[in-house]
């Protein structure tokens, strides 16, 4: 190519020429790197410099991520999983979504999902993991979670977007398992610890994340120690009772979002509850935090609707539980409230079954004076006595009139093989779960349940962990006095994908404590409709000096009339309804 100058008979032919000579010049230059291109691989190809067929496949999958990255706002997962959840009838909220692409595309991967209870976080944490492995951002993976959650983990993994995790089981599976799901109280001692802490993490997911609220904890210094390029924690409950515990989350997720702790208590802490600055505060919060209430754009989830069933005792079992019920009143002044624990158990049991009753006072007799032990023997002996159970009978009488799957909630292991005794002499096919059963048998028994059984007698620790959208049929044979007790229950099967509206039945033995009880949990505080999602906040704002079961104990103990019980519980109510207020009014307005 030479150079040469030319004189041009006017302006318009100079341009013309100009815009030739550049066209010209360009696709001279285009061949020219073709043909050197070309060159080059024909050179590679003859000295045998090539690159295996695994290679080819992830430049090509490189290519692709490219071509997509003009769709910033789109997931690939959703294309992915489609034909799997049509066939499962999964159909993902809108909120859901919104979350996954706001934490994969803002938040760079690093978020507390802080969506209120039911709205399913693990839902979301799934579809950003399956998103992450889908862009090859994503291998070597570790979920921590509660030991009672494992299973539940590893089955909406694999069902819902076809995830095949492994469940840690030796010190091994930490270095040979590329997505793990462990418990936390386990992978946080040695050994298992200073193996982890040599891993490097892509994503790590850290499910009932407010464990970790008080820095000094060694769950809280294992977790801040670990290397990872992505981290999700998971809880409905960020705020509990304490400001400095949402500092410590995020600290976890994203040092120095809220500075140090002494700027951040300087800038924005009034008190241990309520926020200085609320306004700055939150959006510095919404960088690193999500809440998704339930409601207008999430979840409108189906009614539940409450059945009293008062239940008549007959004389003698109504003597019987006033002779219980004194006991429990004589030894309580003898012992004080320092032991009140075993009395709290003999008076909900004595309201369950007298089989409760009978075993609890045969371990208790090993321990009493002369005076009480022998009344313990007559209560023994009374109580053997008694055949007939006025709450069983009330119970096949309910069951008969059900025609779908139940699942009957009792306390007490005693209580809920005499349950089941019943039912099957009654010609029903049932199961039971209890916190003795390992995590496969517990999934063995929630899939007989769902595929043959009509009925699932479990206790309290049984249902921990497993949900039964499937059935929408409770039946409370004894009350909790806790209400987050009860609410647990009731969430095993009210919860996101129950497309029914959930029937509770609860069995209340009139003239005893359980009328109490349901007049404080139902009638004064409205625990069965209108508090979901706060209990954790409202149990820790209320700081008892013991427990919820032992403070509705103590009123019981120091009154024996009816109308001063019931006035004394409301006043307790109208405590606990001035705790919600207050836990709406301070920190949570953050949320």
């Amino acid at each position: 190519m030479h150079w040469s100058f030319q004189t041009f008979s006017s302006p318009a032919e100079a341009k013309k020429t100009g815009q030739i000579f550049q066209e010209t010049t360009l696709a001279n230059f285009r061949v020219e790197a073709l043909s050197d291109g070309f060159l080059t691989v024909i050179s590679q190809l003859r000295a045998k410099q090539v690159d295996t067929w695994d290679w080819f496949l992830l430049g090509k999958e490189a290519d692709q991520l490219i071509i997509n990255q003009g769709k910033t706002n789109q997931l690939l997962a959703i294309d992915y999983l489609r034909e799997l959840w049509e066939k499962m009838g999964v159909i993902p909220y809108p909120h859901q979504l919104s979350t996954a692409k706001k934490v994969i595309h803002e938040m760079q991967g690093q978020a507390i999902l802080a969506d209120e209870v039911g709205l399913g976080k693990t839902i979301e944490a799934g579809l950003i993991l399956k998103e992450y492995l889908l862009r090859n951002l994503a291998k070597k993976v570790l979920i921590l979670t509660p030991a009672s959650l494992l299973w539940q983990w590893y089955h909406e993994l694999y069902e819902k977007f076809n995830i095949a995790a492994g469940i840690q089981r030796s010190r091994w599976d930490w270095e040979f398992s590329d997505i793990l799901i462990a418990s936390l109280d386990t992978a946080k001692r040695e050994p298992h610890a200073s193996v982890i802490s040599g891993i490097i993490y892509d994503l790590i997911i850290i499910d009932e994340a407010h464990k970790l609220k008080n820095s000094s904890t060694q769950a809280y210094r294992f977790v801040n120690s670990l290397q990872k390029k992505y981290c999700l924690m998971l809880t409905a409950t960020p705020i509990q009772n304490d400001l400095k515990e949402l500092y410590n989350l995020i600290a976890l997720i994203k040092p120095g979002q809220l500075g140090s702790y002494r700027t951040f208590k300087k800038q924005f802490m009034e008190s241990k509850r309520i926020p200085k600055n609320p306004r700055k505060l939150k959006g510095l919060l919404n960088k690193v935090m999500i809440r998704n209430k339930r409601g207008a754009g999430t979840v409108e989830f189906t009614k539940r609707i409450v059945n009293p069933i008062v239940i008549s005792l007959t004389p003698a079992e109504q003597e019987l539980y006033r002779r219980v019920t004194e006991f429990i009143r004589a030894r309580s002044k003898n012992s004080g409230l320092k032991n009140i624990l075993p009395l709290i158990t003999l008076q909900r049991e004595v309201c369950s079954s007298f089989l409760a009753t009978g075993l609890t006072l045969e371990k208790m007799i090993v321990n009493l004076d002369n005076a009480e032990a022998s009344e313990a023997a007559s209560l023994l002996k009374d109580l053997a006595d008694v055949k007939q159970n006025s709450k069983c009978d009330a119970l096949e009488k309910l069951v008969r009139t059900l025609t779908d799957k139940v699942i009957i909630f009792t306390e007490f292991k005693a209580s809920q093989k005499y349950i089941r005794y019943r039912l099957e002499k009654a010609g029903y096919f049932t199961v039971a779960f209890d916190g003795s059963l390992s995590r496969g048998k517990k999934q063995w028994v929630r899939s007989v349940f769902q595929k043959d059984a009509q009925i699932l007698v479990s206790t309290e620790s049984g249902g921990e962990g497993l949900n039964f959208q499937f059935c929408n049929q409770v039946i409370n044979f004894d009350l909790p006095w806790n209400p987050m007790r009860l609410e647990q229950r009731i969430g095993r099967v009210h919860r996101l994908g129950q497309t029914r509206d959930v029937q509770i039945y609860n069995l209340i033995t009139k003239g005893t404590i359980e009328e109490h009880i349901m007049f404080l949990l139902h009638q004064k505080i409205n625990m069965f409709e209108s508090i979901i999602g706060e209990l954790d906040a409202i149990l820790l704002h209320l700081k008892l000096g013991r427990s919820f079961e032992a403070e509705i104990m103590k009123i019981f103990l120091a009154h024996e009339e009816k109308e001063l019980i019931r006035e004394k519980l409301a006043s307790f109510g109208d405590h606990f309804l001035e705790g919600q207020k207050q836990v709406k009014e301070s920190s949570w307005d953050l949320l």
